[in-house]
């Protein structure tokens, strides 16, 4: 007999912590459907998710090296894959929902514009008095509207969780602000620990890029980055000398299991200390519960602090971006210029939104060679 979606949602009840968002006790969805027989309602997000044009256009957009720059170096989709692959590592270890976690995660970057954060940062300025552009909202726009699959609504119709988690992540990076139907203080544990999987792993795989790039020198990380010098000292007391790539695979590794290691036992506490018993209770949390130590989140400020200035910052990674952004900003005010150009679904959209933003839905949504090959047609470079 096929594994019926009660039955998952039963060996949830029976598994998870009691302050984990189980599926069964979802708030929803915009449009009534009929459940699914053999998924739970996180599980069908997920495919929901999988199966969009936004997911696979992550594919050739910007992580920190521009799309196409090397053969090895991650994209946005291979780092949302590994978001995904560490959001339910965390969430089995803390007995959470490991199907909303992964759906949160998988989700998280579909609202990125091309060109990485240069990308990010023209729109948003070029939409300053239109609203901003930030792609966590992004997101959220092209679940609830812009994604076209299903005769009966607009976007995926994704469960409320899911929308939760997606405008309210938040790192370094990334800051939304509230948004209606999403006060609550905090997002579920699940919503947490896609906020600090995407922290943890674009830290950890920004750096080894950098070293596969040629950008980044293990000689001068020993130096100025403690979690990288206590790393390869471990890799080396463990392993002794192992040739180049092995040794930077190792090295990349024993700093993410430190990290997941901290992240665990630092959240456990948390989240025994705080006494919550329901995923309601930790959205009335002020502060998250899935963290890093002091210690760890020092240490991790320091790496961070250090690929600002010696990679993001490297001119072979800055000056193709910023030439990017500017590519961006002229095909925005090409568009302004000539609205007949743009397709019949973005003029569509403008008669509801207006034109700035019908352009920045466009524009955003596009890959990062689209918008050069574009670029070159319509304006010659």
């Amino acid at each position: 007999m096929p594994c019926a979606k009660e039955e998952l949602e039963t060996r949830e009840r029976q598994t998870l912590a009691s302050y984990a968002q189980m599926s069964g006790e979802t708030r929803g969805r915009l449009y009534p459907e009929t459940s699914p027989p053999w998924r739970t309602e996180y599980q069908r997000d997920r495919d929901r998710v999988i199966h969009s044009r936004a997911f696979r256009r992550l594919e050739y957009k910007t992580q920190v090296f521009l799309n196409g720059t090397g053969d090895h170096l991650r994209t946005r989709l291979t780092h949302t894959i590994e978001v995904a692959a560490m959001a339910r590592s965390l969430a089995r270890a803390l007995r959470l929902n490991e199907d909303l976690a992964e759906t949160i995660a998988l989700a998280h970057d579909l609202g990125h514009s091309p060109f990485g954060h240069r990308g990010e940062k023209v729109l948003n300025k070029l939409m300053r008095q239109h609203g901003g552009f930030e792609h966590n909202r992004q997101s959220l726009r092209i679940v609830e509207e812009l994604e076209e699959k299903y005769p009966g609504f607009r976007g995926l119709n994704l469960t409320w969780e899911v929308r939760e988690g997606l405008i309210k992540h938040q790192t370094s990076y990334d800051q939304p602000g509230l948004s209606k139907g999403f006060t609550a203080k905090s997002p579920s544990l699940e919503g947490q620990i896609g906020n600090l999987a995407d922290e943890l792993i674009y830290n950890s795989h920004d750096l080894d890029d950098g070293l596969d790039a040629g950008l980044l020198s293990e000689a001068e990380l020993q130096k100025n980055v403690r979690v990288f010098a206590q790393a390869l000292e471990t890799v080396r007391q463990e392993h002794g000398e192992l040739p180049d790539e092995v040794r930077r695979y190792f090295i990349i590794r024993c700093i993410i299991d430190d990290q997941v290691r901290d992240v665990v036992e630092t959240s456990e506490a948390a989240i025994l200390a705080s006494g919550v018993k329901t995923a309601d209770d930790v959205r009335r949390q002020a502060r998250s519960l899935v963290r890093y130590s002091p210690a760890r989140r020092s240490l991790n400020a320091e790496l961070s602090k250090y690929l600002y200035k010696n990679l993001y910052s490297h001119p072979e990674v800055a000056e193709p971006n910023l030439r990017a952004g500017k590519m961006l900003a002229e095909l925005f005010e090409y568009f302004e210029a000539h609205p007949q150009k743009i397709g019949e679904a973005s003029r569509k959209r403008a008669r509801k939104t207006g034109w700035p933003r019908a352009i920045c839905d466009y524009l955003s949504g596009m890959t990062d060679r689209f918008a050069i090959q574009e670029h070159q047609r319509l304006l010659g470079g």
